[in-house]
This record gives C-alpha cells, sequence and structure tokens, in this order.
C-alpha cells in the first residue's frame, strides 16, 4: 500500500483533469480552472510523497506524465477553444460561463479559429514527452512546466469572473490577444530556456531560497491583485529565471 500511496495521488490529478474536461464542455470554465487547481495540488504532492517514503518507480512517472497530460494539457487547449469561441460570437459574452456549451458550436460553417487553442494541446504534448527523456531537466526545467502554462490559461476566465470589468472583458475576449497568447505560451512550453524548479528535496532555507522567496513574492501579488496575479507571477517566474541563468 506504501508504494502505491503517490500513485493514487497522481489518479486524483487525472481525475480532477477528466472532471475539468466536462465542465470546459458544459461551458463552466470556472470550476474546470478550481478543478485544474486541485490537480496541481496532487501533481505537486505526489512527487513529494514518493520523496519522503523513497517509493519512487518508474511506473509512477509514466502515470504522472499521462495525468499531466489530461489536467496540463488537454484541458487549457480545450479552455482557449472556448474563449477563442466567445471571442468570435460576442452575442455569448457576459458575466459567467455556465450557459454556453461547447458542444453548440460545431455548426457548419463554424470559424476555423477557435481550433488554434488546440495548439496547445500539441505542444504541451510535445513538452512532456521531451520531459520524460531529457536528462537535462532534473534539476531545472528547460521550456514553461504545463502546469505553469496552464495557470497561465486558465487564470482568464477566472479572471474574468471575479475581476469583471469592461476593460478586462474587451482584452480577455479580443481574439488576437488569445491567438497571441496561444502561441507564444506553445512557444514557451518549447524553447530552450532554463528555469528554476519549484519542487522541494529538501526544506532548508539555503539550498530553497529562491524558491522560498519567489512562494512568498507570489502569495503577496495573489493577496494584492488577486488572479490577475497570476500571469504577473508566470512572467516574474520566467525573468527570475533569466537572471539566476540557472
Amino acid at each position: 500500500m506504501k508504494k502505491q500511496l503517490p500513485n493514487l495521488i497522481t489518479a486524483l490529478n487525472l481525475l480532477c483533469g477528466c472532471l475539468a474536461i466536462l465542465f470546459v464542455i458544459s461551458g463552466d470554465l470556472v470550476i474546470s480552472s478550481f478543478l485544474v487547481i486541485a490537480g496541481m495540488f496532487f501533481d505537486f504532492l505526489d512527487g513529494l510523497v514518493a520523496r519522503l517514503l523513497h517509493v519512487e518507480s518508474k511506473l509512477g512517472i509514466q502515470l504522472d506524465s499521462l495525468a499531466d497530460m489530461v489536467s496540463f494539457g488537454v484541458v487549457p487547449g480545450m479552455v482557449m477553444f472556448q474563449l477563442l469561441n466567445k471571442s468570435v460570437s460576442p452575442k455569448e459574452l457576459g458575466t459567467g460561463f455556465e450557459t454556453n456549451e461547447i458542444l453548440k458550436s460545431f455548426e457548419f460553417g463554424m470559424s476555423f479559429m477557435p481550433f488554434i487553442g488546440m495548439v496547445i494541446i500539441l505542444a504541451s504534448a510535445y513538452r512532456l514527452a521531451k520531459f520524460n527523456i531529457d536528462i537535462r531537466q532534473s534539476e531545472n526545467f528547460i521550456g514553461l512546466p504545463t502546469p505553469a502554462n496552464t495557470l497561465l490559461i486558465i487564470s482568464l476566465p477566472l479572471i474574468f469572473h471575479y475581476q469583471y470589468s469592461p476593460l478586462i472583458e474587451h482584452v480577455i475576449f479580443n481574439h488576437w490577444f488569445l491567438i497571441t497568447l496561444t502561441i507564444v505560451s506553445s512557444f514557451l512550453l518549447n524553447a530552450e530556456i532554463k528555469l528554476f524548479s519549484l519542487k522541494f528535496k529538501t526544506w532548508d532555507f539555503n539550498s530553497n531560497q529562491v524558491r522560498y522567496i519567489f512562494l512568498v513574492l507570489s502569495l503577496l501579488a495573489i493577496i494584492i491583485f488577486k488572479f490577475i496575479a497570476i500571469p504577473l507571477i508566470i512572467v516574474l517566474y520566467i525573468l527570475v529565471s533569466l537572471l539566476m541563468k540557472v
């Protein structure tokens, strides 16, 4: 049972991703976003538990990658599809996502634009496959991790729902902004950029100084700016990594 505990936690991540997909299809991007955040918690916890119990395994690595593909690959791509779909259907806009159904959009003559969001799924799959065989990423990351990219994408419906303003609506549902974000995020997933890992192997401050400081600054930003802080945190993460030259 001890050996299977991390795998069970990984399975919870996968379950959160599957449930998130159902809510994206039904049009509720807010609940799907919170499910993804729950999946991120389990994704962090499974590796931590495996290291603490000394039960890391090849099976766990593969299962983790498959769960990540669903929660942090398929879900953000589908969320972007929904956002782009709404951007080309202004009559659907409002202060929530609950009434729109993605299946109703599959009509003859539908704009091809929402399908651009699916590029995130392809880029995430390539990034995860590359991560599994890249020995350079044992200590740090090369390219933006899929959970970080997913946070960036799901922050948009959360910002729109909880911090609504006409300006925010104008930006988030501008299809050129969404297309640009899709292209940039897909590029960052597979870019040859070294980024520090947020996974703790020990808890001492000296070896995790940057991680602790970054997490404290991120927490303060969320308290002050709420969900708008998430894109800022992702940018800060990239900038700090570049300055550190990890």
